[in-house]
């Protein structure tokens, strides 16, 4: 299981400078990614091999609660964003107090970091794909078509994204610290559905008239980014409320994920409602793999059953995914006319695309974005972009997996497994519902990924496993594995 070093990317977390400072054993791969060779058990230097992957419980201790700071300021700004009080009481100062946190937590996460690792920051896959992304984006500005259009969705939420998430997985060391910000996502996600049944209730609908709208006029303004948040969650509700124990908490958590089922349908978001019928099948096939016939038809009967009472119109709008014409706004249409235009853009212009932020005032046909943020990164920042943000979501969606196979035996006393199988659900959610919609560049995927990738590093400093995907250490023999194996484990 041990192949390349920066698989197991809580390494850079877990040593203490003594050890960053002392040579590598040859035999294992640098932090550069240098190709493992076989290793002759004779020849290995056992203390070595130790040291490159264990350390001192003082150190452990450290690492554990540096960065509280940096943590305090991103939780405070995951807060407000969530809140959005420069939305609901504007002022100069609510207006910009997200970005003074921001820059708080930068401010405090930079020497600590430095102090405690010696480097800006860890490097796992993820890191180095968003990087990527980030410069394929910087690298379209000056191709772009609007140039200033491209800077001004660069240097806007996609930069704090970028920032944040780096951050993010930084500084979430600790069980607390991430169940702290799971929590914040929590709370916000059903407080938003409660809003929208409770606007449903009092009538207050949209201008079509029969579905409510979204929540201020930021991240959650629209009603269909407001279902997405909402039914990305809800997987994780639903793991929260199956891994925990009691009675009170259960219920708790199931009435939360009742809230959100609800609000998901009262937005008619048909994207949201494909996605949230889709992480169904995944957690029931995940939690009850012996009774896949059966949990098939109990979906197929819930989803029937919405449908069924729903209210009014709800039945034709999910109908219209397959038939544009029983839309009555024509809106199934517009996006499938977007979405073809929006793919002969990626044709056209395959290497820098057009610029980001440009294809809505620039190439749309309606001035309308591409409703989809596949074809919103190909064409508007190219196919190697395109490449890096499904990676980006994919990589830890796979180490997830792994994550899960590992514990099943033990999910029963095992807090990791029904995470591991929540946060999974929520990545499909995500990839699901943002085939319908343009967010490639807002917060949501970021925050999932950051929580996927603390997730694994935590996993992988408590167990003292790699998350392997392939068998990239074939080479070494079974000796030097044992050894490892087991001073790690005592």
């Amino acid at each position: 299981m041990l192949g390349r070093a920066q698989v197991n990317d809580y390494r850079p977390v877990t040593r203490s400078r003594h050890q960053r400072e002392s040579p590598k054993p040859a035999e294992f791969q640098d932090d550069r990614g240098d190709t493992v060779r076989g290793i002759d058990s004779a020849k290995i230097n056992e203390s070595n091999m130790v040291a490159s992957i264990t350390h001192s419980s003082s150190d452990l201790s450290r690492l554990k609660t540096g960065h509280f700071f940096s943590y305090t300021a991103l939780f405070l700004f995951t807060a407000i964003l969530y809140a959005r009080p420069g939305e609901f009481y504007p002022s100069p100062f609510t207006a910009s107090i997200a970005l003074i946190v921001a820059l708080a937590a930068l401010a405090f996460y930079v020497p600590a970091q430095l102090t405690l690792e010696g480097n800006l920051t860890a490097r796992p896959g993820e890191v180095n794909l968003v990087l990527l992304y980030c410069f394929a984006g910087l690298l379209s500005i000056p191709f772009a078509i609007n140039r200033s259009e491209a800077w001004h969705e660069f240097s806007g939420t996609f930069i704090r994204c970028i920032v944040m998430f780096v951050v993010l997985v930084n500084v979430v060391r600790t069980k607390t610290r991430l169940r702290g910000l799971l929590f914040l996502a929590l709370v916000s996600s059903v407080w938003l559905s409660m809003s929208a049944i409770n606007e449903y209730r009092q009538g207050l609908l949209g201008p079509d008239g029969y579905r409510v709208t979204g929540s201020g006029s930021g991240i959650f303004g629209n009603t269909n980014d407001m279902a997405l948040h909402v039914v990305t969650i809800l997987p994780i509700t639903i793991a929260l409320l199956i891994g925990s124990r009691g009675m009170i908490r259960r219920g708790l958590y199931a009435v939360c994920a009742a809230i959100m089922v609800a609000a998901i349908v009262l937005s008619y978001s048909r994207g949201a409602f494909i996605a949230m019928i889709v992480v169904l099948i995944f957690i029931a096939f995940k939690i009850g793999p012996r009774h896949r016939t059966g949990i098939i038809l109990a979906i197929a009967a819930l989803a029937g059953a919405i449908v069924v009472f729903a209210p009014d119109k709800y039945g034709v709008r999910l109908l219209s995914i397959f038939f544009p014409s029983l839309d009555p706004g024509g809106s199934a249409d517009f996006r499938r006319g977007e979405l073809f235009r929006s793919l002969y853009i990626a044709l056209r212009h395959p290497v820098l695309g057009i610029g980001m932020g440009n294809y809505q005032p620039e190439m749309s046909y309606r001035g309308l974005v591409t409703h989809n943020s596949y074809t919103q990164v190909a064409c508007e920042m190219g196919v190697a972009a395109l490449a890096c943000y499904t990676m980006f979501i994919v990589s830890p969606l796979r180490k997830l997996r792994k994550i899960a196979s590992e514990t099943f035996e033990a999910r029963a006393n095992s807090h990791f497994y029904y995470l591991a199988v929540g946060l999974e659900a929520s990545l499909i959610a995500y990839m699901v519902a943002s085939f319908f919609l343009s967010v490639a560049y807002t917060w949501y995927v970021f925050y999932l990924v950051g929580f996927a990738v603390c997730l694994r590093r935590l996993y992988e400093a408590e167990t003292g496993k790699v998350v392997v995907l392939e068998p990239r250490a074939a080479n070494l023999n079974r000796d030097a594995r044992a050894i490892i194996t087991e001073q790690v484990t005592t």
